[in-house]
């Protein structure tokens, strides 16, 4: 700041090696009012004078910058690690996430109950099938886990990942994060109507092919786009219900069937394996771990509330899948290949009778919408992010007037489920698949890549582990995610490449938009106004950082 009318420098306080290669990047006033003082208008108070150790434990900066690292397209603000100011935010705290509500949300983001685990028995036989669900679970839940709850306490603003990657490699990233993770979630979440009709076509045949499907699911992604207009207490309260009549069931089969356990039908084989519809079948009904994290800045008292939540659920999803698929499989002479979707309804007949079978046909309903609602929950949200963070137009941000949702990011991604769920299931599994692997990838490298930029910030939840430690537990992850790309058939690779590129021509066509002034951005604002920012840096307030 050479313009400025007087002089001050840092090294009355830092020894001289230090006052060489640090500079402070604490502008607490604007430029333009820094320039219209009189020197003798300026006096330190003590308050005020940082020593050497408070300036090192506030340093950001590293020395070597990502070879990646695009931040400079943003303003000054937007080049620290902090949490976006929102646009808008909710009215009143009844709308927070509680610890309760938020397990059963981050239960159904991830599992929702067995249903569509069926085809699992079928692709491999019952050993792996019992196998994979109860290692899987802490092989790859665990260490995204882990991962999800450390960087959703340390930066808990709505978009989650997203804000985390744009943090660590700058918006080019955190727009192709949001492409890969908004699009996973989407087309995952178009495979449940279709599941929901498959249960009903069980009950009332009509609903099985032709218009009386189309009909069943277009109906179902209306209603739930509404009930998901009615907030998140609303969904995560009515998730905690849902979880209670969509599990319960099983629990009466895991204990009708332990009389007729028996250990030679676990070893019955199928003719040819699918492996790759067996780990697409695993790695579909046990991945999105991270997709609360879109919704941190809806939690209340994250830093504590998330580490938690994620801890139980793992529990309660691992336990869900593995006890009822071996029970199942080992309490009826049944063939691999009768095990397809829908099957455990059967089981439950063949156990219990057709009350039970009822009840795990309705719980299918129920489980279908319990899984829709979350993770539209987590894609609607994170469009509200993008746009805090100025990847989207701030329309996306918008919130209805009475229940503070982001109703234009909930009406675009029901549409796009809409227009998918009419698709190939296997097809909706295995793209989804590919975009979500991308995008976890690459928030494994923003991890490990936020732990070395910004070693001193704050985080309140730390995965115990150092560099190594921290490599070795991503590793396993990450070479699985490898596989899951390696597995995906031509047509499915080449459907996610295209989409991949529309999100890169996306993002470029956002930043003409917001250079030119077609569309309102929030970054725009912030430019004239960036003293008014709420800036979080290290974990810390910086009310009282008022070095000039």
């Amino acid at each position: 700041m050479t313009n400025l009318p007087f002089k001050f420098s840092l090294s009355n306080f830092l020894s001289p090696s230090q006052s060489q290669s640090k500079t402070s990047h604490h502008n607490t006033a604007p430029y333009s009012l820094l320039t219209k003082m009189q020197p003798q208008e300026i006096q330190l108070q003590p308050n005020q004078i940082q020593t050497p150790s408070q300036i090192d434990q506030r340093e950001l900066q590293t020395d070597q910058p990502s070879p990646m690292d695009s931040s400079n397209l943003l303003p000054q603000s937007r080049k620290s690690c902090t949490i976006p100011k929102p646009i808008t935010t909710a009215k009143s705290s009844s709308n927070k996430l509680k610890l309760i509500p938020l397990i059963f949300l981050i239960y159904f983001e991830v599992a929702g109950g067995p249903y569509g685990a069926e085809q699992s028995v079928q692709a491999a036989g019952p050993l792996y099938a019992i196998i994979g669900f109860f290692i899987f679970p802490f092989l790859w839940g665990v260490p995204e886990s882990l991962v999800t709850a450390e960087l959703a306490t340390a930066l808990p603003g709505n978009g989650g990942f997203v804000v985390w990657a744009d943090r660590a490699f700058g918006p080019f990233f955190g727009s192709l994060m949001g492409t890969w993770k908004y699009l996973s979630v989407v087309i995952n979440i178009a495979a449940y109507p279709p599941m929901c009709a498959d249960y009903i076509s069980r009950a009332y045949s009509p609903a099985g092919s032709g218009t009386g499907r189309s009909v069943a699911i277009s109906m179902a992604v209306v209603i739930l786009c509404l009930l998901n207009y009615t907030g998140l207490s609303v969904v995560g309260w009515g998730a905690v219900v849902l979880a209670v009549v969509t599990l319960a069931p099983f629990v009466l089969i895991t204990a009708l069937a332990m009389k007729r356990l028996e250990t030679r039908r676990w070893m019955v084989k199928t003719e040819k394996k699918d492996w790759r519809l067996f780990l697409n079948i695993l790695f579909w009904n046990l991945n999105y771990w991270d997709s609360a994290s879109t919704m941190a800045g809806e939690v209340e008292k994250p830093e504590k509330t998330f580490p938690k939540g994620l801890a139980i659920a793992v529990v309660i999803c691992s336990v869900s899948y593995f006890l009822p698929v071996m029970a199942g499989t080992g309490a009826i002479d049944s063939p691999p290949e009768a095990w397809v979707n829908g099957y455990f309804a059967d089981v439950a007949g063949m156990l219990g009778g057709n009350w039970l079978k009822y009840w795990i046909q309705a719980g299918a309903v129920l489980s279908s919408i319990g899984l829709y609602e979350a993770q539209l929950s987590s894609a609607a949200f994170q469009l509200l992010g993008m746009a805090d963070l100025g990847l989207l137009p701030r329309i996306f941000a918008v919130r209805a007037p009475k229940f503070d949702t982001p109703w234009v990011s909930i009406l675009l991604s029901c549409l796009i489920t809409l227009t998918i769920s009419f698709l190939p299931f296997e097809d909706i599994v295995s793209t989804a698949n590919i975009l979500y692997s991308l995008g976890m990838l690459l928030e494994f490298a923003t991890f490990l890549w936020l732990r070395r930029k910004y070693p001193d910030l704050k985080r309140p939840y730390r995965v115990p582990l150092g560099t190594t430690g921290l490599c070795i537990m991503c590793l396993f992850p990450s070479v699985l995610l490898c596989y899951v790309i390696a597995l995906a058939s031509r047509r499915v690779f080449v459907l996610s490449a295209v989409l991949t590129t529309m999100g890169i021509v996306m993002h470029f066509l956002m930043r003409y938009c917001r250079s030119s002034g077609l569309l309102k951005f929030t970054d725009s604002e912030r430019e004239v106004e960036e003293e008014r920012e709420e800036r979080i840096v290290l974990g810390h307030e910086e009310e009282n950082s008022g070095v000039v």
